[in-house]
């Protein structure tokens, strides 16, 4: 176990510490090193949940609105992050070493937490900054090693800044954001960047002057369906019969869909799976991220929090659909198959993710990154939030530039798309 302090420490009096103990953030190299149950308390703590979970619900057009709260975002969690770490899939060798920021609590366990990576690449991000990386380089900079705030490989918008639910909670966040601050000094890195976070903490992170982008994904909102049919009474006459058309044709080669969770999951299942993920990864990406031990470890750590959706036909595993559930959210994340279908990604992938959100009273239906395919199958677009330090101020002037310009094409993209929605006129 390696743990150090950044040096970012606080006058005692101020944070209201018993016997003028100093406050400090340490840095430590694995999730493993911080009990589970200390590590949740701050990740799915009531107030972390209550700035909202689904980016959906950040929108300005829905900021009035009253959400349920999400207690728990099953990618910040102790589970998660240490399957990412047990299997290897997150390391040295990955290009993501964890440098993960801890508060301690003086009578034991944390006050805040921070997943945290030294990264000397740009992969599995979701949030490009190559270009960025390209120009500094070239003109002469070094932009990696650089330091991300993040979940490694998942494009979910989620707490950054994990913090117990007291009166110290926004002061503990500063004490974070300035101990990563901290740690780009010391280790003379370019940058730091947090990403698919919630936008209260893109906020926090704005007014502290960190430089601000915005994305956009495609997510579902569950308007008080009680079934699929009431969903599809929501859409237009057309996108209703095109709906019906495809989910009846993914189903027409004699193929079977069943949803799994909890212990149903058997290692068999996660076989099929990851032969279906490498098949896909293989060609998108040409380099998956995740290995088969991953999966495995999530299976055995959190399959409460999975819902793996699997065809099968003529008694064979063909295709899955991958799901992590929320208290409020269903986290489509990944996706393959090994027989090509008509229709079968969306009807995996989305229809069936609509119908357990509907059957489990969940109010959003996160489906990952990019597809304006999504759009016609009631997936509306949303805002999602990133917040980037630029230790040099060059760079940082000529990244802040391309910012404002990308906002105003972020926003004019969004308010197009939604032209297209496919609900009924009115609705």
């Amino acid at each position: 176990m390696t743990t150090r302090s950044t040096g970012a420490d606080r006058d005692p009096t101020a944070d209201g510490e018993p016997d003028g103990a100093a406050v400090a953030v340490r840095v430590v190299d694995s999730v493993s090193d911080v009990p589970a149950e200390d590590w949740d308390a701050c990740a799915t703590s009531p107030s972390v949940s209550s700035q909202i979970d689904s980016a959906a619900s950040q929108n300005e057009s829905e900021s009035s609105r009253s959400e349920p709260e999400e207690t728990c975002n099953p990618f910040v969690t102790h589970a998660f992050l240490h399957s990412l770490e047990a299997s290897g899939a997150v390391g040295a060798e990955a290009g993501w070493l964890p440098q993960h920021l801890v508060i301690d609590r003086p009578g034991g366990g944390l006050r805040g937490a921070m997943p945290c990576y030294l990264k000397n690449n740009s992969f599995g991000e979701y949030v490009f900054d190559h270009g960025w990386a390209d120009a500094y380089e070239r003109a002469g900079g070094r932009y990696y090693p650089k330091l991300q705030v993040s979940v490694p490989f998942t494009p979910a918008t989620g707490p950054r800044l994990l913090v117990r639910p007291d009166d110290q909670a926004d002061l503990n966040r500063q004490l974070l954001i300035a101990a990563a601050i901290e740690l780009c000094k010391r280790h003379h890195v370019s940058s730091i960047h947090w990403t698919f976070l919630l936008k209260p903490e893109w906020d926090l992170l704005g007014a502290l002057g960190v430089l601000r982008r915005t994305d956009r994904q495609f997510h579902w909102r569950n308007d008080g369906y009680d079934t699929f049919d009431d969903f599809l009474a929501a859409l237009s006459s057309r996108k209703r019969k095109a709906i019906r058309r495809e989910r009846k044709g993914a189903v027409a080669n004699d193929i079977e869909i069943v949803r799994l969770t909890g212990s149903d999951i058997t290692e068999a299942h996660w076989d099929a799976f990851y032969g279906f993920y490498m098949d896909t990864g293989a060609r998108k990406w040409g380099r998956p991220y995740l290995n088969r031990a991953f999966f495995s470890e999530i299976g055995a750590r959190m399959a409460n929090r999975i819902v793996l959706v699997m065809a099968r036909r003529e008694g064979a595993w063909i295709a899955g659909a991958l799901n992590f559930a929320g208290d409020t959210t269903l986290f489509g994340r990944h996706w393959g198959c090994v027989e090509d279908h008509p229709f079968l990604h969306f009807e995996l992938c989305y229809y069936q993710a609509i119908e357990h959100a509907i059957e489990n009273r969940l109010t959003f239906v996160e489906a990952g990154a990019q597809g304006e395919h999504k759009l016609s199958r009631g997936y509306m677009p949303v805002t999602t939030y990133s917040a980037h330090f630029i230790a040099d101020p060059g760079l940082r002037r000529a990244i802040a530039d391309f910012l404002e310009r990308e906002q105003h094409y972020v926003e004019a993209e969004a308010e197009a798309l939604r032209t297209y929605a496919p609900f009924r006129k009115g609705d």
